[in-house]
C-alpha cells in the first residue's frame, strides 16, 4: 500500500505541470550526502512517519464475488494508516526552490482526496476514499526540526503532507458452491469397494438442484391440505 501512495503522490505532483519543466520527483531521504549529489531541480517527498488510525478499525469481513455472482473469497476489513511526508524543493537558488515549492503547495492544498485515476493496485481495487491533508503534520507526528536533526542536514523550508490510506485485509478463498446431494456408501467392512452400492440421498421436501446447486433458489412445494377433524364446523 505504501508504494501505491507514493505513486499516487508522484502522479499528482507531476500533473501540476512540474513534469513538463524537467523537475524530478523522488522519495529519497534528504540527507546531506544526498543533497551534495543532487544536480537537477528536484521535489523530494520523504516518508518519515506511519501510524494506524484505530478509530477506523472495523470488524466485519467483506465478500468477493466472481463474474457469475458466486462468493469466491472473504476478506478481512481494511486497516487505515496515516502516512506523513516531508516535501522539499531543491534547485540552484533559494528563489527557484521557493517558486517550485509554491507550485507544489498550490497543487496539494487544493486536493482533499486522491482522484481514482491516481490510484493503482490495492488502492484502486478497494475503491475507498484516500484522504490528503497538506500544510500540517498534526500533533502526533514528529516535528520537522526533529526530522532534519535525525537526517543530519540543515533545516530547510518544507511542507508537511499526511495521507490516510487503507491497507487491504487478508483474503481467504471460500469453498465452492454445493451442486450435488450427499453421497452415502453402505458396504460390509470386508466387502469390495463397489461403486454401484453407493446411493445418493433422496430429498422429498425439495426440488432437484438447479444449475446453481442446492445453494441456489428453488421452488417450494405447496403445503399439504389440512385434514378436517370430526368436530370442525363447516364455513
Amino acid at each position: 500500500m505504501i508504494h501505491e501512495v507514493d505513486e499516487a503522490l508522484r502522479r499528482l505532483i507531476e500533473e501540476s505541470g512540474i513534469a513538463g519543466s524537467g523537475v524530478e520527483v523522488v522519495f529519497d531521504a534528504p540527507t546531506s550526502d544526498w543533497a551534495a549529489r543532487r544536480s537537477a531541480p528536484t521535489v523530494c517527498v520523504f516518508l518519515y512517519d506511519i501510524r494506524e488510525d484505530n478509530t477506523r478499525r472495523g470488524s466485519s469481513a467483506g465478500e468477493v464475488y466472481d463474474d457469475d455472482g458466486f462468493v469466491v473469497a472473504r476478506r478481512a476489513p481494511a486497516r487505515w494508516f496515516e502516512l506523513t511526508y516531508l516535501v522539499t524543493a531543491w534547485a540552484g537558488r533559494p528563489q527557484d526552490e521557493h517558486r517550485l515549492l509554491s507550485q507544489v503547495l498550490a497543487c496539494l492544498v487544493s486536493t482533499d482526496t486522491l482522484a481514482p485515476h491516481l490510484l493503482t493496485g490495492s488502492l484502486s481495487e478497494l475503491g475507498l476514499i484516500v484522504g490528503l491533508d497538506a500544510g500540517g503534520t498534526g500533533l502526533d507526528a514528529p516535528a520537522a526540526s526533529d526530522v532534519w536533526s535525525a537526517l543530519g542536514g540543515e533545516l530547510k523550508a518544507s511542507l508537511g503532507v499526511r495521507v490516510r490510506a487503507p491497507l487491504a485485509g487478508i483474503r481467504q478463498a471460500a469453498a465452492p458452491p454445493v451442486t450435488e446431494g450427499l453421497l452415502v456408501r453402505a458396504l460390509p467392512r470386508s466387502g469390495p469397494d463397489d461403486a454401484e452400492a453407493a446411493r445418493r440421498l433422496r430429498y422429498d421436501e425439495v426440488s432437484p438442484p438447479g444449475p446453481e446447486g442446492f445453494g441456489g433458489s428453488r421452488e417450494r412445494r405447496p403445503a399439504p391440505a389440512r385434514r378436517r377433524r370430526r368436530g370442525d364446523r363447516q364455513p
